[in-house]
């Protein structure tokens, strides 16, 4: 509830008032009063006829806010309320867009870092999000949007597990190597990273003995990526 102070001058407001105030603030980019104005709405008028759309603005303005459990909370909400509303997919689509943009602060907005560097959890929350969005509306008009952050989020996720890879392999630790290795190119097909994630298979399945496992990644190594640097490593490595 809210507290009743001398400074709160939407006491007397009408559900139309509060609505339309909150929605020129957002419109206006000052998010924390929308946020403000739409929580006072659904407070006093949870069941009025600007409910449905407040509900979506709401979680709108928390991702706006940076507040992604409380923008992902107001969309499942929305979702599990209104679950046949014509705009259900916009609430499917802020879940994606508030985790793509998790962790992402201000240092990090004007120097960029490198994604494959940062914890992927809310990379791999937002692909699953996009893919669910993508499955239960193929004609949504967000599924193209969608479609591009899922590149971007697989190309991250990629070199994420091929970066992890490459850590096992400098500690000699091939098997833990060739399952993260491996993983990078069951799930995430055609991102960049692919060669060498393949290299690491195949280098480390040679290191353990495994031989027709080696064999198997180096053929689908020079099949793809016949002039990749990797082909030459994995050759050059002897086994005794």
């Amino acid at each position: 509830m809210f507290s009743k102070t001398a400074e709160d001058n939407t006491e007397s407001w009408s559900a139309e008032r509060l609505y339309f105030e909150a929605k020129d603030s957002m419109n206006s980019g000052f998010h924390d009063k929308a946020v403000e104005h739409y929580q006072k709405l659904q407070a006093r008028y949870p069941f009025g006829k600007y409910s449905k759309q407040a509900q979506l603005d709401l979680a709108y303005s928390y991702y706006k806010e940076g507040e992604t459990d409380a923008a992902i909370a107001a969309a499942n909400r929305f979702i599990k309320l209104y679950p046949t509303h014509p705009r259900v997919d916009y609430a499917y689509y802020i879940k994606g867009i508030a985790l793509f943009n998790q962790g992402k602060g201000f240092v990090e907005r004007f120097v960029p870092k490198d994604a494959s560097q940062r914890d992927p959890g809310a990379s791999l929350g937002s692909f699953r999000e996009f893919s669910d969005l993508i499955k239960r509306y193929p004609n949504s008009e967000y599924v193209p949007d969608a479609r591009q952050r899922m590149i971007y989020l697989r190309n991250g996720l990629a070199q994420h597990e091929v970066n992890v890879a490459k850590y096992y392999m400098r500690r000699d630790a091939f098997v833990a190597a060739a399952n993260r290795a491996r993983y990078a190119v069951e799930n995430y097909q055609k991102a960049p990273a692919m060669p060498e994630a393949l290299t690491i298979m195949a280098k480390s399945y040679k290191i353990l003995g495994m031989n027709d496992l080696s064999d198997d990644a180096l053929r689908v190594l020079e099949k793809n990526f016949p002039k990749y640097k990797g082909i030459r490593e994995v050759r050059s490595i002897s086994v005794e």
